[in-house]
């Protein structure tokens, strides 16, 4: 099933993607449904409503504006991990976002106007919505934890990124951490999606192709591995890693600027848009 949060009258609303229709459910939030523990399929099928609005005329929502949790994954891919310069770690490369950083389909990503920022960098990933919660979560158990999964681009300030030794900052700005259009649910998926195609493309081009098997800690590992140190909620969401392609890593390099086109599709889930905005000045 593919849920699909929405702006409808100024409040956040909830429906089904039906081809280029969404069938309204109602007005809780997936946050507040995943916290209750309700079973999101049932419960959209109980309170599907005959509403139907096209998706054409709608403002997505990211699929959670306010997770619990955003755990992001560095260093998932072998071969992103070479065109970084970086070791490839035994253990995953873990760092925070904050809900402030993120947007939906169709918004646009916003290029910061820090005087020294040369540009935004795209990062196409898959985000794993947790549907239960729990610590020391086995391997065996992790993708029983799993509601569904989405569409991500960790748009990057590189500069900012590598101050420090920590990543936090650079990944952060407000306005570039898109997430979306819709929530597959694990049960329309491959068991811990593998096998997909992740396909990231800047101005129609392909930058980045690569498939889930190539990934390092695959889904069900990151969730047990996270679990250890790190009880997990219902609706955090776990963006589990990008593969090579990125624009930094290339000469030269290839950053985005105000009106370019970043698209981020992954085989069976769909595809997340955004055009690239420069940031007010006021």
């Amino acid at each position: 099933m593919r849920l699909v949060s929405f702006e409808r009258d100024g409040k956040a609303a909830l429906g089904i993607r039906e081809g280029e229709q969404v069938r309204v459910i109602g007005s809780e939030t997936l946050e507040s449904l995943l916290a209750r523990g309700v079973d999101l399929v049932g419960y959209a099928r109980e309170h599907a409503s005959q509403e139907r609005v096209p998706v054409s005329q709608i403002r997505f929502l990211p699929p959670l504006s306010r997770p619990p949790k955003i755990i992001c994954v560095g260093l998932n891919f072998s071969d992103h991990t070479s065109e970084s310069k970086y070791e490839q770690p035994d253990y995953p490369t873990l760092f925070f976002r904050v809900a402030t950083s993120l947007i939906a389909h169709d918004q646009p990503m916003i290029r910061p106007r820090v005087t020294d920022s040369e540009g935004l960098d795209y990062e196409g990933e898959i985000a794993v919505v947790i549907g239960k919660g729990g610590r020391h979560i086995s391997k065996d158990a992790a993708l029983s934890h799993v509601a569904g999964y989405s569409v991500f681009n960790d748009g990057s300030v590189r500069e900012y990124q590598f101050k420090t030794p920590q990543w936090t900052v650079g990944k952060n700005f407000d306005g570039t951490g898109a997430f979306g259009p819709d929530l597959v649910t694990a049960d329309e998926l491959p068991p811990g999606v593998k096998g997909l195609r992740l396909e990231t493309r800047l101005n129609g081009e392909v930058v980045q192709s690569a498939c889930t098997d190539e990934m390092v800690f695959d889904v069900e590992s990151l969730i047990s591995i996270i679990s250890v140190a790190i009880t997990l909620e219902a609706g955090d969401v776990i963006v589990s890693g990008t593969p090579s392609g990125i624009g930094w890593a290339r000469s030269p390099k290839l950053l985005m600027k105000a009106g370019d086109v970043c698209e981020v599709s992954v085989e069976k889930i769909g595809t997340l848009r955004n055009v690239i905005a420069d940031e007010s000045a006021e």
